[in-house]
């Protein structure tokens, strides 16, 4: 699951040692502060608790309400930045022309701008969240994809988060390599500097920090997936949830 998603049932036994009672009341007062905050304190705000929750072992941090109603939990113990210097995007697998894309090569492709709600498999909604970015059908195009060809497994700088999708759903309009979103540059606890952005499924297949396109021949279950989670995940027809769908 992605930073943004709350931490699912089988995570609790994994938490670290108790939190002292002067850090839950300040973190909780950091919360209120944030509802009520200007923009530009509530940005960092939210910058704070992204950060904060990549190094959180208890889990506490994903109860905190922070700009934008997004939740931040991450499976890797850290994330390396990635600038736009140092950032590469990989694609490979069954394609007849493996590619390398620097971010400034990514920004330089046609960009297409989609507002969708957000919904989280385990109930939150953040509603009519504008992303913005590459058309990953047009990645894929370019790379020239084999007649062989049935799926994508996604792969992450964090060294640990994968996600999967058929080769029909990738190239849907509506799945994005993102690189903006709320209107801004991708910053580092929203995946940045490029996620993945699947408008029609929950949250957790748009895979943040991107870093790999790989181009197979069967669907390889990603992170959540080997985890119980479901390999399709429409949202209101996947994982036992009825919620509305985001489009």
């Amino acid at each position: 699951m992605n930073p943004e998603e709350p931490v699912p049932p089988e995570r609790d036994e994994e938490r670290g040692a108790p939190v002292g009672r002067r850090l839950v009341l300040g973190m909780l007062g950091l919360g209120a502060l944030g509802v009520a905050a200007a923009p530009t304190l509530q940005h960092g705000l939210e910058s704070f608790l992204g950060s904060a929750a990549d190094k959180d072992p208890t889990g506490l941090t994903d109860l905190l309400p922070n700009g934008g109603g997004f939740r931040y939990y991450s499976v890797a113990s850290s994330v390396p930045d990635r600038s736009a210097a140092d950032y590469r995007l990989t694609v490979d697998g069954l394609v007849d022309r493996p590619t390398t894309y620097t971010l400034p090569a990514l920004r330089a492709l046609p960009q297409t701008r989609l507002v969708r709600d957000v919904q989280c498999v385990t109930g939150w909604r953040v509603p009519e969240t504008p992303f913005e970015g590459v058309r990953l059908s047009a990645i894929l195009d370019a790379a020239g994809v084999r007649p062989s060809a049935k799926a994508l497994r996604l792969t992450c700088f964090d060294g640990t988060y994968s996600e999967s999708l058929t080769l029909s759903q990738a190239r849907r309009a509506d799945v994005l390599v993102a690189l903006r979103m709320q209107d801004k540059p991708l910053g580092h606890t929203h995946g940045g500097p490029v996620r993945l952005y699947v408008g029609p499924m929950y949250f957790y297949k748009s895979a943040k920090w991107l870093s790999g396109i790989t181009v197979t021949d069967r669907v390889e279950p990603g992170y959540w997936e080997e985890r119980g989670y479901d390999v399709d995940a429409w949202v209101g027809r996947s994982n036992g949830r009825d919620d509305e769908p985001t489009q």
